[in-house]
């Protein structure tokens, strides 16, 4: 009996001669991909968000920094303003009530005896006292008397002219009919005192102050302050004249 060998092309498991089939990726595969895919993205999104976020915060937090640095300056500024706007009250305060009790002063009798009341806290220093006639002449001011000359200040001159008051308001008449006039004028009443007012540059100085004119006998008593500084006291003192007549 004769031996019988399969020929190699018979074998029945061979793959010789068939086409190679390319293998595709399952659905689990690609499933897994998308999902790490919107992961990633999500990530990233969540990320930006957050970092906005933190850079908004950090924005607000130095704005805040910077208002807050602001106000603080300003609540302090208000603070040191209001201190000092309450210490000149008081030196202001303090000031008027030294001022009390007030002096009476009183003229040459020759001379209508004028009296009045002034600050105590002034001084006062009589440049003529008219003796022998002439003018009277009076100086007042803050606890001393400052040189007297034309253009120094004082609180207060007081003359009582030797002369008429008509004559005495022509002068002061002549600087208002100026064509550039620094001077004004005011009829007014002093208690029952008539009397001219003037306010701007005092005549013949660069001095901007107030005058009272009016009449005393046949003589005129001037009331000067060299700066308006003293207006509240040149008023007040000019509310407690009398003379005789």
């Amino acid at each position: 009996m004769d031996n019988y060998q399969p020929a190699q092309n018979d074998t029945p498991n061979t793959l010789v001669g068939r086409p190679m089939i390319k293998q595709s990726q399952s659905p689990s595969t690609l499933h897994r991909d998308n999902s790490g895919l919107i992961k990633t993205i999500i990530i990233i999104i969540i990320s930006l968000v957050a970092m906005t976020f933190i850079g908004l915060f950090i924005w607000i937090f130095l704005q805040y920094n910077e208002i807050s640095t602001d106000v603080d300056g300003q609540i302090a500024v208000a603070v040191a303003k209001a201190k000092d706007e309450q210490a000149a009250q008081l030196e202001a305060e303090f000031a008027e009530r030294e001022k009390l009790p007030y002096k009476t002063f009183s003229g040459p009798v020759d001379y209508g005896q004028l009296t009045f009341n002034y600050p105590k806290t002034w001084s006062v220093y009589v440049a003529a006292d008219a003796a022998t006639g002439g003018d009277y002449q009076a100086f007042f001011n803050p606890t001393q008397v400052n040189t007297v000359a034309k253009d120094t200040v004082n609180a207060l001159r007081l003359t009582i002219r030797d002369d008429s008051f008509d004559d005495v308001a022509s002068e002061y008449q002549k600087f208002i009919d100026r064509k550039d006039p620094n001077l004004t004028m005011q009829a007014v009443t002093i208690g029952d005192i008539s009397a001219n007012r003037y306010a701007g540059t005092i005549p013949n100085t660069d001095l901007n102050g107030i005058i009272v004119i009016f009449k005393i006998r046949d003589k005129t008593a001037v009331f000067q302050t060299d700066t308006t500084l003293f207006e509240q006291d040149f008023n007040t003192l000019l509310q407690t004249i009398s003379f005789n007549a």
